[in-house]
């Protein structure tokens, strides 16, 4: 078989007789499409490997470290504004806690669904969360996360492997992140109510992002175009 021609041939005891036995659409279609890449073409219906991979590549990066503030980020009221009341804290029907004198916390905003994104979302499975904070309780705030559930059973306490949350700088905190996980500054990205603390931590080359209403749809999203934009730089 020959190009899609099937040829028998009979050379001895007289002429040679060829018969065209079979030429079918599928030898039209090869035939076609060899001619059409030989000048450069691209048959309809035909899909090449570049503009596959062209599609993959086009993904959008993603932060290997997302790391968040506590107070008037993820919750509120901030700790400080607990006093005289603050531990221990009740879980509510709702969701929310009540400290022993009775003030609510509540989570802010989308955090609890972004948490929970976060912690079961494929798409993040290399990425890290984190907790970032200089809250001046951090004993109810290791209570509130225990109880505080994001989804599924999920605490604030589970969805977030990594933790810094003592007095000191966030310069301090992020440095001991880089140390610890060995991921560079400019694969992190930061949320923080307070406009400080992201102008100091974005020296070290982390995005950082200002939410001073706290976690929302919009500052999430502006986050990560942001933390894109900041990859090519």
């Amino acid at each position: 078989q020959r190009g899609g021609v099937t040829v028998t041939a009979r050379m001895r005891g007289g002429s040679a007789r060829v018969a065209l036995l079979l030429f079918t659409a599928t030898s039209v279609s090869g035939l076609l499409t060899g001619l059409v890449a030989k000048v450069g073409g691209n048959p309809a219906g035909v899909q090449s490997s570049k503009s596959t991979s062209s599609k993959s590549s086009g993904k959008m990066a993603l932060p290997l470290v997302v790391a968040f503030d506590l107070d008037a980020t993820l919750w509120v009221p901030e700790m400080y504004q607990l006093w005289g009341g603050g531990a221990p804290f009740k879980k509510q029907s709702d969701g929310s806690l009540l400290d022993k004198k009775g003030t609510r916390c509540t989570m802010m905003g989308n955090s609890a669904a972004l948490l929970y994104e976060l912690n079961t979302d494929p798409k993040w499975k290399d990425t890290k969360v984190a907790y970032c904070s200089c809250t001046d309780e951090p004993s109810w705030a290791a209570e509130c996360m225990r109880l505080f559930e994001v989804g599924d059973g999920i605490t604030m306490e589970k969805a977030a492997p990594i933790k810094q949350i003592f007095k000191a700088t966030k310069t301090e905190h992020f440095k001991r992140i880089h140390s610890s996980t060995g991921i560079a500054y400019k694969q992190m990205i930061f949320f923080d109510n307070e406009e400080h603390n992201c102008k100091s931590v974005k020296q070290l080359g982390v995005t950082c992002i200002y939410t001073p209403r706290g976690m929302t749809p919009a500052e999430w999203d502006r986050g990560l175009k942001e933390y894109v934009a900041n990859q090519s730089k």
